[in-house]
């Protein structure tokens, strides 16, 4: 008898699969020696796509036109050095009438033929005491510090003249309702510590510092000259970025001519007749008049493509061109400090321009920005604009940033 087959085992279903989590197949390892060098890869890849980001055309650029016053205040620092200690010509009040009085040719007149609401009797008509307060601020700043060399030393100046930076801050945060980032911030110190490098490679080299005669005079009139250097400059760049270039330099012409030259008259013309005429003293007062017109001309180009902050920590290098140069006109001594101070201020410069600052369209939303508990204003039941407010940059951004809504 033939025994029966035994039954067929029925094949068993595979057991169920664990949960994803902790699913591991051979393909999400990494290969044996190679994870090091892919995370090294990636990381090199991600920092040189950070640093693109951050070195982008456009803030090389502002970097740059930033260095082009800086060469500008340069010519003119060298060219009243020759004119006061060559020829002892000490006539900072003339210099800038002349100044003024190309500005006026230039721009004044430019306006006087334009029609309608921009002519220049439109605007004396709307704006003229303004811009009178102006045109004497900006002349008597350029006073002051001039005047200051007489009584302090080349230390205080340089580290005094700082100050308008604080000002230019203050004054755009709470006047311009400019917002800055901590990057910003990092920047304008690192520039400060390459002024104050620049004027301790000064001590170390015995650069001549003046005769500082009655400093505490000096020192106060280097901060008010620095003060109202930075209101001009906040002036100037709402003007630009609301109104016009040329209006601003028109206006400026006009009342600074007429100011400078009763000043002129008054304070400096004994000094003027003293001077020694002739084809050098002439050339130079050529050149330091061209500098400076090109300084009044250029500098609302980079102030509206950058900011007034940005324009006076670029002028911080300055002094270090002016010193370069000093090297082989005026036989200075050389120090490795000062080469460290430069480039320390280039990257001051380089991380406050990495990133924009933001300036709010509405001041009552900008007030409830910065008191967030306070009440909630509806900007739509109060006045005809949205409750939409979009931050416009100043700078080139590399990213998009998001926008604030007040509801």
């Amino acid at each position: 008898m033939i025994p029966p087959e035994p039954p067929q085992q029925q094949p068993q279903p595979p057991p169920p699969a664990p949960p994803n989590h902790v699913v591991t197949t051979i393909e999400n390892l990494p290969a044996e020696g190679s994870g090091g060098g892919s995370l090294s890869a990636s990381s090199r890849a991600s920092l040189r796509q950070r640093i693109r980001k951050v070195l982008n055309r456009e803030m090389l650029i502002s970097v740059a036109l930033g260095q082009v016053l800086s060469l500008l205040i340069c010519g003119i620092s060298l060219t009243s050095k020759y004119l006061s200690e060559d020829f002892h010509a000490n006539t900072p009040v003339f210099q800038s009438f002349l100044n003024y009085i190309l500005l006026f040719l230039v721009y004044t007149t430019t306006l006087a033929v334009r029609q309608g609401e921009e002519n220049l009797l439109a605007i004396l008509r709307r704006r003229w005491w303004k811009y009178m307060i102006l045109g004497l601020i900006d002349l008597e700043a350029n006073y002051l510090v001039v005047k200051a060399y007489q009584y302090t030393t080349l230390t205080s100046i340089q580290l005094l003249d700082c100050f308008v930076i604080p000002v230019v801050i203050l004054l755009s945060w709470f006047f311009l309702l400019i917002r800055y980032k901590a990057v910003h911030f990092i920047g304008i110190v690192v520039c400060i510590l390459g002024m104050g490098c620049m004027v301790g490679a000064d001590v170390l080299v015995g650069r001549h510092q003046g005769a500082g005669e009655n400093k505490l005079v000096g020192d106060l009139l280097v901060l008010g000259g620095a003060t109202l250097y930075g209101i001009s400059n906040v002036w100037e760049e709402y003007i630009i970025r609301t109104l016009s270039r040329v209006e601003f330099l028109g206006m400026i012409g006009l009342f600074g001519a007429f100011f400078s030259g009763i000043q002129l008259a008054i304070m400096e013309h004994k000094e003027l007749l003293k001077v020694p005429w002739d084809w050098q003293i002439g050339l130079l007062y050529v050149g330091f008049s061209a500098c400076m017109f090109g300084l009044y001309s250029f500098m609302p180009v980079v102030i509206k493509k950058t900011s007034a902050t940005s324009v006076n920590l670029s002028l911080l290098t300055a002094d270090l061109y002016s010193l370069f140069c000093g090297l082989f006109l005026f036989h200075y001594k050389f120090s490795g400090l000062y080469l460290l101070s430069f480039f320390t201020i280039l990257i001051g410069l380089v991380l406050y321009s990495s990133t924009s600052t933001y300036i709010a369209q509405d001041p009552r939303v900008y007030k409830q920005f910065r008191n967030p508990s306070g009440p909630v204003v509806d900007l739509s039941t109060t006045a005809q604009v949205e409750p939409s407010v979009t931050y416009t940059s100043l700078g080139q951004e590399t990213e998009e940033e998001p926008h604030v809504r007040v509801a």
